[in-house]
C-alpha cells in the first residue's frame, strides 16, 4: 500500500487562503428574533491518502437547527458537503447516516444526537456521536460516545489524530458571553466567559474570565475599546485580543464585539509575571492563571468570538 501522507505543518500554512474566507465577519441584526447562533469548527485530517481541511457547522436559530460538514479539495479551491438538519419535532432526524463523494471517494457521515446535551449555543456538549468515515477508517470523531461511534461505523480509529486549528462562534446575550475551547490538544478544555458593563452612570468596563478566574479587566473601556493581553492559563501563554468598539458607539442592537484567543509559545522566562498590553488587569501571581510577557511566535490554533448584544 502507498502512503500519500504531505508533511502537516506545510498542509496548515497552504490552508492560510482557507481560513481568511471563513474569518469574514458576519452579518447579523441581533434586533431578530431569527439571530442564528453558529460555531464553526476547522479540522486537519487524513481522508484517502491526503491531509485535507474538514469544516464542521453548527447552525442554530429559533426554527432550524442544522450541522454541515465540508471537507475541502487537496488543492483547497473547492469543497464538498454534506447538510444534516435536526428538525427538534423529528426525534428520528437525531440519528442517521448520510454519504457524499470527494473526489470519487465515498465519505460517510454518522452521527446520534439523541441523548445530546446542549446549553446555550448549537453544538452539544454531551451525549453524542459524529463520525466521518473514508476508506473504512474514523477520519474524524466528535463528542463523547466514542464506544458507539466505532461500533456503529464497524470502522477502525485513524491512525493520526486530527487537528482542530479554527474555532468561530457568534454567541447573542445581553451582557455575558460564554463559550469553551482547548488550547493544547493534551488538556482539558477551558470555560471562557466575556462580561461587560457598558451603560449606566459609571465608566463602562470589561471582564474576561477563564474557569472562573479574572484574567482581563479593562477599565475606562471607551478609551480602551480595542487591545491585546497576554495571559498565562496552566503555564500556557494564550494571546487575548479585543473590539468592542461597535458596542459603545453603533446603535443598539447592530454592533459585535470581537475577541480573539490564540495559544502562543512562551518565551524561556514565561514563568514571570511580565507586562500586559492594553487593558489593566487585576490578576494576581499568586493563581496559576496570569499575565506574562509579549508573544515570540503564533500557535496554530485560533479562536474567534463574535459576541452579538441584543436589546
Amino acid at each position: 500500500m502507498a502512503f500519500r501522507f504531505p508533511m502537516r505543518a506545510q498542509s496548515v500554512s497552504s490552508s492560510a487562503f482557507f481560513a481568511e474566507r471563513i474569518t469574514e465577519e458576519p452579518h447579523h441584526h441581533t434586533n431578530n428574533k431569527n439571530s442564528q447562533t453558529t460555531v464553526t469548527l476547522v479540522y486537519q485530517t487524513n481522508i484517502v491518502g491526503y491531509w485535507r481541511n474538514v469544516t464542521v457547522m453548527w447552525c442554530k436559530n429559533l426554527m432550524n437547527h442544522s450541522l454541515s460538514i465540508m471537507v475541502n479539495s487537496i488543492e483547497g479551491d473547492s469543497h464538498y458537503s454534506c447538510k444534516i438538519d435536526l428538525k427538534p419535532w423529528h426525534f428520528w432526524s437525531r440519528k442517521g447516516y448520510k454519504s457524499f463523494e470527494v473526489e470519487g471517494n465515498q465519505v460517510d457521515v454518522y452521527w446520534d444526537l439523541r441523548s445530546a446535551k446542549f446549553t446555550s449555543g448549537p453544538e452539544p456538549v454531551a451525549g453524542y456521536y459524529v463520525a466521518l468515515v473514508a476508506d473504512e477508517e474514523v477520519v474524524l470523531l466528535l463528542g463523547d460516545y466514542k464506544k458507539k461511534a466505532y461500533k456503529r461505523t464497524k470502522s477502525r480509529p485513524t491512525l493520526v489524530e486530527p487537528l482542530l486549528f479554527y474555532k468561530k462562534e457568534n454567541v447573542f446575550a445581553k451582557k455575558s458571553f460564554a463559550t469553551r475551547a482547548r488550547f493544547d490538544e493534551r488538556r482539558k478544555e477551558h470555560d471562557i466567559l466575556v462580561e461587560s458593563s457598558v451603560t449606566g452612570l459609571k465608566d463602562p468596563e470589561m471582564w474576561i474570565s477563564m474557569d472562573g478566574v479574572v484574567l482581563v479587566h479593562v477599565r475606562n473601556l471607551q478609551w480602551k475599546f480595542r487591545g491585546n493581553q497576554t495571559v498565562l492559563v496552566d503555564r500556557q501563554p494564550v494571546q487575548v485580543l479585543w473590539d468592542v468598539h461597535d458596542w459603545l458607539f453603533s446603535s443598539p442592537g447592530t454592533g459585535h464585539g470581537l475577541f480573539i484567543f490564540k495559544p502562543i509559545a512562551a518565551e524561556a522566562d514565561s514563568d514571570k509575571e511580565g507586562s500586559s498590553h492594553g487593558g489593566d488587569s487585576d490578576t494576581s501571581t499568586g493563581s496559576r492563571y496570569y499575565s506574562t510577557k509579549s508573544p515570540t511566535r503564533t500557535s496554530e490554533f485560533s479562536l474567534f468570538l463574535y459576541a452579538w448584544k441584543i436589546e
